[in-house]
């Protein structure tokens, strides 16, 4: 594993999240190899029109999306918040991507084998809601679905986030603070994937 993988699941590239994953881009690739998956260009169907009974086959970009993944030591994932939940490109790409002997596998046990293990990532959602109405009325809907249900159901780990609330009024200088902040973060994270790579390279190496 070699990279620090980017995915903007935004349908508009013309967005505050698109923004915020090109900041965050930025910063890590000052420090480590960087692959992006924008998934508004990806070809795929979204349904999975048999849920798990039989095997839907991937297309070619799909293909290449569970690749980036295995490839990288840390993923980043960007999205709004609608209806405290991911945008439906975002689910879509989470269904058919996230599959069983990919992502996960059941056993004998009632709880799964997490296949990504070793792995660490961040999402980073903007809403247009204010932080208080998110966590005491909507009990943080969107975080417990998504790092805890999704990435750390699937072995991610730490799993770390970053949201921007009260989107729909962020004037022009709360943007460039946010950019900011994420060309750090993205610094930040890719140092922290370096340091690992480089931790196991050398347990590996002892174990030679």
């Amino acid at each position: 594993m070699s990279r620090l993988l980017v995915i903007n699941g935004h349908p508009d590239s013309k967005s505050l999240s698109h923004d915020l994953s090109a900041a965050y881009q930025e910063g890590a690739a000052a420090h480590l190899d960087v692959a992006r998956l924008d998934l508004r260009e990806l070809r795929f169907d979204p349904i999975l029109h048999r849920g798990y009974a039989e095997v839907q086959p991937l297309e070619p970009d799909l293909q290449r999306a569970q690749a980036a993944i295995k490839a990288a030591q840390h993923v980043a994932w960007f999205f709004p918040s609608w209806w405290n939940a991911p945008p439906a490109l975002v689910k879509g790409f989470l269904d058919r991507v996230l599959l069983p002997g990919f992502a996960f596998r059941y056993g004998k046990s009632a709880l799964p084998e997490k296949l990504l293990a070793g792995r660490s990532a961040r999402f980073v959602a903007s809403m247009d809601s204010p932080r208080f109405w998110h966590v005491l009325f909507n009990g943080s809907a969107l975080h417990v679905q998504f790092q805890r249900s999704t990435l750390k159901f699937c072995g991610f780990s730490p799993v770390r986030s970053d949201t921007f609330y009260s989107a729909r009024q962020m004037t022009a200088e709360d943007r460039e603070r946010a950019m900011a902040k994420m060309r750090k973060v993205g610094a930040k994270d890719a140092l922290k994937a370096l340091s690992t790579l480089r931790s196991d390279a050398a347990v590996s190496a002892a174990a030679a």
